[in-house]
């Protein structure tokens, strides 16, 4: 017996649109955010795919793609569990500033470490290995069981949440994850045995928006 995960990554914000850090930030989507949205929903009806489970986090903009995923899938009436667990990485005092900006005001360096080490956090915000610390135990807990049990489980949160699920069950390395490019709305699905291990990796080609 084999589950099915599904990780899809929120559509472009509003936020993506400008260039600005985001983090916890509440941004929604923008007009191409919502068709890429729409677009990962058809794909999944397409393919048959029909989830026994679904969760996101606190933030809107991935809030508002699960439903719009859900609209084009044609499927309602059911349970979304939402936690701050599965919220983007924290990016601190980097939030609501435009990445060129923070480049002027801190250099090129700093901010390329702040954004791509595993373990160093923007100054008041979180580094991937402390927002893996706080997605992994909630994944653990309540995600793998269904999984183990042969459920099909969709997930629609963020970039660096979904770099910690993709690590852990991947058995990646801290550089391989930061090399790991995870697009908006491309939908990643994983065949996860009894035992909680990786089965088989699938990416689904999304039509282009």
């Amino acid at each position: 017996m084999t589950g099915t995960l599904i990780l899809v990554r929120h559509g472009q914000s509003e936020w993506n649109l400008k260039n600005l850090f985001t983090g916890w930030r509440n941004p929604n989507l923008t007009e191409k955010g919502e068709e890429e949205a729409r677009v990962t929903g058809k794909a999944l009806k397409k393919a048959g795919i029909v989830p026994d489970l679904y969760y996101t986090s606190g933030l809107r903009r991935a809030q508002h793609t699960l439903d719009l995923m859900l609209e084009e899938m044609g499927i309602t009436n059911v349970t979304i569990v939402r936690n701050t667990a599965l919220n983007e990485r924290d990016y601190g005092d980097l939030s609501g500033l435009n990445k060129d900006d923070a480049r002027a005001k801190w250099g090129e360096e700093q901010v390329h470490v702040w954004r791509r080490s595993f373990d160093v956090p923007p100054p008041g915000g979180e580094s991937l290995k402390d927002t893996a610390a706080r997605t992994l135990p909630y994944f653990e807990r309540e995600i793998l069981p269904q999984l183990k049990d042969g459920k099909t489980v969709l997930i629609a949160a963020h970039g660096n949440s979904l770099r910690a699920l993709v690590m852990s069950i991947e058995g990646l390395s801290p550089e391989a994850i930061l090399a790991r490019e995870i697009a908006t709305g491309e939908p990643t699905l994983y065949k996860i045995g009894a035992a909680g291990r990786l089965v088989e990796r699938v990416t689904l080609e999304a039509p282009a928006v």
